[in-house]
């Protein structure tokens, strides 16, 4: 349970840190503009970055692309519900609820990949948000119950 909880604390950290960086690098203070490019480095680790996929704050691209952006804030919506609700599922109900709820998020980029659609950043965010909060109640989930 308390990697569980763990878990859920970093995932707290990071979207806040994901909202505050843009503010940070956009002030004139060199401490927070400093730990906002830390936090823009870290973005770099798993997310392409692209400045015209990134939901703009303050005058700001996000350290992360609209899709990363819905999948972490649905993540954390996820295991926020997992820690307060139990939900005991079986590995193979688990495959095809995760199965399912990635769907959007593969069907918007199969879609621009065959250049077929664009979709704004909005629809990108809000594809990814049945995979975060799938993958997020699953992991956590299976945390809190093994016990």
């Amino acid at each position: 349970m308390r990697l569980a909880r763990g878990l859920v604390l970093a995932l707290v950290l990071w979207v806040v840190a994901l909202v505050w960086a843009p503010s940070a690098i956009a002030s004139s203070n060199p401490a927070l503009a400093t730990m906002a490019t830390m936090v823009y480095q870290g973005g770099a680790v798993v997310c392409h970055q692209r400045p015209e996929r990134s939901f703009v704050l303050f005058g700001r691209p996000m350290p992360v692309c609209a899709r990363c952006t819905g999948l972490y804030a649905s993540a954390l919506a996820g295991a926020a519900l997992a820690l307060a609700v139990a939900m005991p599922m079986g590995a193979g109900r688990a495959r095809w609820v995760l199965a399912i709820a990635v769907a959007p998020t593969i069907a918007t980029v199969m879609l621009e990949r065959a250049g077929l659609a664009a979709p704004s950043n909005l629809v990108r965010a809000v594809a990814a948000i049945p995979a975060g909060v799938a993958a997020a109640w699953l992991v956590i989930g299976l945390l809190r119950d093994s016990r």
